[in-house]
């Protein structure tokens, strides 16, 4: 693979997140079209919804299912990365599917922008298949190069909702059976009364949670 020396891209999927583990509720036609990619090599769908919408989540798990059926997977977060990292995005259409997170963080940066535009018309004549996701909608997105715009327009568009309180307490059992520990509903309740009502602020503290029970558990 091409990977610029600069910056090597780590091409794990960075959670264990799997499409078992994922919440539905008012999204199943988003879902759907997530899943959909594994069986239609050279498309391509856009993504958007807040933060704690699950798009991560999404990503991280056709990523795995992509390698259990054999594919070539790679998951990237914007957002995570600097400004030279741009240059690790050559050479990936040798896979078959790539998975592009947080396109929002670097909307408006004309280096990352030339970067991906390349990156996705590459992926595209290689017939692979692409998944982008956003905060906000594309129409919402300011890029400095409008062709970056037309080209995530050529493929499907779908929005993901964010969940009601019921969905959030699954989630959050779902989250605390992966990591081994209980949280019982009165716990969940009050989380969701005095914790950010948002996902990835919920599951951090969940995470927390779990990093003192194991240190209880092994100063027993």
């Amino acid at each position: 693979m091409l990977l610029s020396p600069q910056i090597p891209l780590q091409l794990e999927p960075r959670r264990p997140d799997r499409f078992e583990d994922f919440i539905v509720g008012p999204n199943k036609n988003s879902l759907a079209a997530v899943r959909q990619l594994l069986h239609e090599p050279g498309s391509s769908l856009f993504l958007s919804g807040p933060e704690g919408s699950g798009k991560s989540h999404l990503l991280n798990a056709l990523c795995h299912s992509a390698r259990k059926i054999g594919l070539g997977a790679f998951y990237i977060a914007l957002k995570r990365l600097p400004q030279e990292a741009a240059a690790g995005l050559e050479g990936l259409q040798v896979l078959d599917l790539i998975c592009v997170d947080d396109l929002d963080a670097v909307a408006g940066n004309p280096e990352w922008e030339r970067a991906l535009f390349r990156c996705f018309n590459d992926v595209r004549s290689a017939n692979g298949r692409l998944l982008v996701s956003s905060n906000q909608p594309l129409s919402s997105l300011r890029f400095s190069l409008p062709d970056l715009a037309s080209r995530l327009a050529w493929g499907v568009r779908q929005s993901l909702q964010v969940p009601d309180d019921e969905g959030k307490q699954e989630i959050l059992q779902q989250r605390a059976r992966t990591l081994r520990i209980e949280v019982p509903p009165d716990v969940q309740s009050y989380l969701l009364k005095h914790s950010k009502r948002d996902m990835a602020s919920l599951l951090t503290v969940l995470e927390q949670l779990k990093d003192v029970a194991y240190r209880h558990r092994n100063s027993v």
